[in-house]
């Protein structure tokens, strides 16, 4: 009886530790990354130079030098390392590509924590850190200015600085959308404020909203983002605070305005270092009601 009971409390021991041990997945959310970056895939396009004006790169003849392409990982660009029992995504930067999930994903909250890491490359090693979050990508990569990413929306990943902050937007490609807005005190672009005006952004408008206020961690930690994503509305969250919320989400095609309110997560390198983890994301209905006033 006595070794019955030793044996059955050294097993709950055990399982105890193994527990701890274990990352506890919260529930309702799936986890979007493992060391395998299994639900994922990658894009590379290229070593962009300074000078880059938005035209393919061609060799020394002028033709035009295709991309290094689909599932391709050269210089090692994307990979997975363990923090105890943890895998953190590395995405050097060195060249211009994304990854990209494997699934299309409509109506979600999406979670991630974002660090910066210390190399930059050309064309941007006298600029910010720059990176993205781009959402409702559909289509294939290389239709944007730098010949890297699908049309999408972007939840801007950047260093507080030159006017830049975590949670701004761009337009990607042809997307569009509608945005609060007004002219920042400097009146060099916009910035997001809801008590201001709609703007509708790209259509040969602008394509850039700058977050309302910067709530980046300090250097060295981590920053929590939050996406939330329904119906062709989100809002851009960072450490807690709406900073940007997006209405209408949609693409311009053949000169017509449609919806683009689903499709895959990319995750941009943009010659800047920078490592992810605890990326997540589950599926909801609505809008949450905390967030409804961002869109009135």
């Amino acid at each position: 009886m006595r070794k019955t009971t030793i044996l059955a409390l050294g097993a709950a021991l055990l399982f105890t530790s193994s527990s701890f041990d274990a990352p506890e997945k919260p529930k309702g959310w799936e986890p979007l990354l493992d060391k395998k970056l299994s639900k994922w895939r990658t894009f590379e396009s290229y070593r962009h130079k300074l000078g880059y004006k938005g035209k393919q790169p061609t060799d020394a003849q002028g033709k035009p030098i295709p991309p290094i392409g689909y599932d391709k990982n050269e210089a090692n660009v994307f990979s997975v390392v363990m923090e105890g029992n943890e895998p953190v995504l590395r995405i050097s930067g060195e060249i211009y590509g994304c990854v990209f999930t494997k699934q299309d994903f409509a109506n979600y909250d999406l979670k991630l924590k974002v660090k910066w890491g210390q190399k930059k490359w050309v064309p941007r090693l006298d600029e910010p850190r720059d990176s993205g979050i781009l959402y409702n990508s559909q289509g294939e990569c290389g239709v944007d200015y730098w010949h890297s990413w699908m049309l999408s929306q972007e939840f801007q990943v950047s260093e507080h600085e030159k006017g830049n902050a975590m949670g701004d937007f761009w337009c990607i490609a042809n997307s569009t959308a509608d945005i609060h807005a007004a002219y920042n005190p400097t009146k060099d672009t916009l910035k997001y404020n809801p008590a201001a005006p709609a703007v509708t952004m790209g259509r040969g408008g602008p394509g850039f909203c700058q977050a309302a206020a910067n709530y980046e961690s300090p250097a060295g930690q981590w920053t929590e983002l939050e996406l939330i994503n329904v119906n062709g509305k989100s809002v851009h969250i960072v450490n807690g605070h709406v900073v940007l919320a997006v209405n209408n989400s949609g693409a311009v095609i053949n000169g017509q305005r449609q919806p683009l309110t689903h499709g895959k997560i990319q995750l941009q390198s943009e010659a800047a270092e920078l490592f992810y983890k605890g990326i997540m994301i589950k599926p909801i209905d609505a809008m949450p009601a905390e967030y409804e006033k961002y869109f009135k």
